[in-house]
Parts: structure tokens; sequence; C-alpha cells
């Protein structure tokens, strides 16, 4: 996993844990300095006697709002394993955070249904022995019940057979050619598509539009990627195209309450989706805003009508801001397997997609599903999803998520 000798990585590790919660620490300390301060003061406005200002009063429920950073764990398994990962990339010690450690323990913990089924009886089989073509065979019957997909796990069985043919493979070194033919399958269409990581670019406006079918976290991944992107400051505004679902507007709403992002809305029912996206472009050009990110109506594949509405969506951006820069990201519930690999096929063909968000990793044996999406629909996978906090979302990192497909313990 990393150029650090084995026998040093839990010592490196220890040495990086030590550093954050030293820095744990100063910012407790500076915190409650500041905190003490802040009632210094007020005791002093008591002692003079001046009412406090109404408008300060409505403020202090904001703090609640607030998203809690990360605290730093314990120093075990998951931390050590998360601090290698950051080191093989090329992290030094001073360069980690608790929020990268929190997120990769996040994303470990998530595949951990994928694993189950798949890593821990992969090694029971393999051992420290050679590979061998019954070997070979077993891991074919495991990456297809992984939902990897039939292309991709042919294309990985073929390359392990052509290096078994020329020399002897051991089990170590066989899981480290797995995960390396692994990565190349999910980082292809992510360098044909030219962008590594998708991010907003600066002095455009970026119109991200969010498609897939109901229940596959739409609407929430869509709260996520305002925090995110607000929290990158990314001038952010939320587009609430889902107006055949009551309660998506609502939803999306509280979303941007809690990100501080504010939403464009049309309450009246049934409202035209295209409307409010054109109502969504005046008020981005006037504010200059970085991202609109635009919810729209659950799309099932075999209704027309819906497909027709999000070309009249596009047709609407093309004309109001011709020189935007659109994404339209298919949102791809992990748990569905299969069903969300047909989906995908289905999309890619009528909705001009640029990328796909993989949500609901955690809690699923079928995290191999991306691999399937990479390969058979040639669509780069941009953000994953382990965990229904606002935080449990990030962009997509193909040698994070084998690593963390295919951790050992």
């Amino acid at each position: 996993m990393n150029n650090i000798d084995s026998d040093n990585s839990r010592e490196w590790a220890a040495q990086a844990y030590a550093l954050l919660k030293k820095r744990q620490e100063e910012q407790k300390q500076e915190l409650q300095k500041q905190e003490e301060q802040k009632q210094e003061l007020q005791k002093q406005e008591e002692q003079k006697q001046e009412l406090i200002d109404i408008d300060n009063r409505e403020n202090i429920p904001e703090q609640s709002r607030t998203i809690a950073e990360p605290k730093l764990g314990e120093f075990d398994d998951n931390f050590t394993w998360s601090a290698m990962v950051l080191a093989a990339q090329g992290k030094k010690i001073n360069q980690i955070s608790i929020d990268e450690i929190d997120w990769l323990t996040k994303l470990r913990r998530g595949l951990e249904e994928t694993r189950k089924g798949f890593v821990t009886e992969l090694l029971d089989k393999l051992g420290d022995d050679p590979l061998t073509p019954e070997s070979l065979d077993d891991l074919e019957t495991l990456l297809i019940r992984a939902d990897v997909g039939i292309d991709s796990t042919d294309k990985v069985i073929s390359s392990l057979r052509t290096k078994l043919n020329e020399e002897v493979v051991g089990g170590e070194a066989g899981i480290k050619f797995l995960k390396k033919e692994l990565k190349l399958i999910i980082d292809k269409p992510i360098k044909n598509s030219g962008t590594d990581v998708l991010v907003p670019q600066k002095g455009k406006l970026n119109v991200w539009l969010l498609v897939g079918v109901n229940g596959v976290g739409k609407t929430t991944t869509l709260g996520k990627l305002a925090y995110l992107s607000s929290k990158s400051n990314y001038k952010t505004l939320i587009a609430a195209a889902d107006t055949f679902r009551a309660a998506a507007v609502e939803q999306l709403k509280v979303w941007g309450d809690r990100s501080n992002v504010d939403v464009i809305s049309n309450q009246s029912k049934n409202a035209d989706p295209a409307a409010v996206v054109f109502d969504a472009i005046n008020s981005a050009k006037k504010r200059n805003v970085d991202l609109l990110l635009v919810d729209t109506a659950g799309r099932l594949q075999t209704k027309n009508n819906l497909m027709d509405e999000l070309a009249k969506i596009k047709k609407i951006i093309d004309k109001r801001v011709p020189d935007a820069i659109v994404e339209s990201l298919l949102v791809l519930d992990a748990s569905q397997g299969q069903n969300g690999l047909k989906q995908a096929k289905s999309f890619a063909k009528t909705a001009d997609l640029s990328g796909a968000i993989i949500t609901k990793l955690d809690g699923t044996s079928r995290g191999g599903v991306s691999l399937a999406i990479s390969e058979e629909v040639n669509l780069p996978i941009r953000f994953i999803g382990a965990g229904e906090g606002i935080t449990d979302l990030r962009p997509f990192n193909s040698y994070e998520f084998v690593e963390a497909m295919l951790a050992d313990k």
C-alpha cells in the first residue's frame, strides 16, 4: 500500500497521531480562551445594564447549525490504515489532517460489507500460496458476487492469467496486482474525461444537474454537495427543480439552511421545473454564483416525458448562459447493484451524462458496482457517499477506494 517499511508503519502512524492530538489540544485551548473572552465581554455589558440587541439574540441559534468538526478518535487499526493510505499518496506527517483521517475511516467502514463477502474469503483461499488456475476461478466468482460486473471481471481475470503464465505469483503479489488492475479500470473513464477531480471553474457559472430515479438519495446528495461546495469557498446556489415530489423542496430547504446556501424554488403545485431553473439562473448571474446545483425529478427510464423535461431544462441553460460549464451527474445507489448498472446504461443513452455519484456505500456488499459502471458505461465516478451525515460525501479517489475495498483487516 505504501513506500514505508511495514515494520515502521505503526511507528510512523503513531507520530502522526501524536501531532494531530497536539494540534487538537491547542485548538481546544484557543477556543476555550475565545469563549472566556466572550464571557468577559458579556459580563461587562451586563454590568453596564445595556439591553442585548434583539438581532444578536436571534442570531444565537445560528451556532447550532454549525457543523461539528471531526474529532481525533483512538489510535487503532483504522487510524493506522488511514494514515498509511495518505502516506502512500505522498502526504507528510505534518500534512495529515483529522478531516482526512475521519473520511478514510468512514470509507473503510462503509465498504466493510463488500469486504466481508470478498476480501476475507479471498485471503482465506489464497493465503501465502502461489496463485493457481483454480484460485483464479474462485476469484472470478467473488468478483461477480461483489457486483464488479462481467466485463470488469473478465478483464481482471484475463490479466491475472497472462501474468500467471509468465511467472509464479504469490498470494500477496496477486492482491497487489489485483489492486492495480481494479484501479486501472476505474481510472480509465476519469482520465478520458480530461478532469481528474471535478470542481467548479472560477470566473464562469458552473451548472451541475443531478439526475436519477427516485430513492437513490439524489436530493440528499445535492444537499451534501452544497455543503462541500460552500465549505470549499465556492459561492453556491440550489435550484429545487424536482417539483413533482412535494417533499423534495422542503427537504432541500433544510439542507440549504444547514449549509448556508440559498434555495430557489416555486411553491406552486406541479410547478414547471424549467421555470424554476430559469429563475435560478437569473439569480445566479446577479449574485456572481460559482456553482448552481439543480435537483431534478426522479426520472424513471420508461417515462419519456420526464426525459423530455430534462432536455427542456438543458435548453433553458444553453439559452440563458451559453458559456456555462454544465455537468450532468447520475446519482446511483450502490446497494442496488446490477439494477444500478442498468440505470446507468439507460441514462447514458438519453441524458448526456458526464459523471456518476455513488451513494449508500455503507452497509452494502455491492460496492464493486462502481467498477462495472466505469468499465461498462465508461462513466467517470466523481463523488462517493459513505454515511448519512452532511460531511459524508467526498470527491472520488480511486486509490483510496480500492485500498478500502481490499483492506485485509
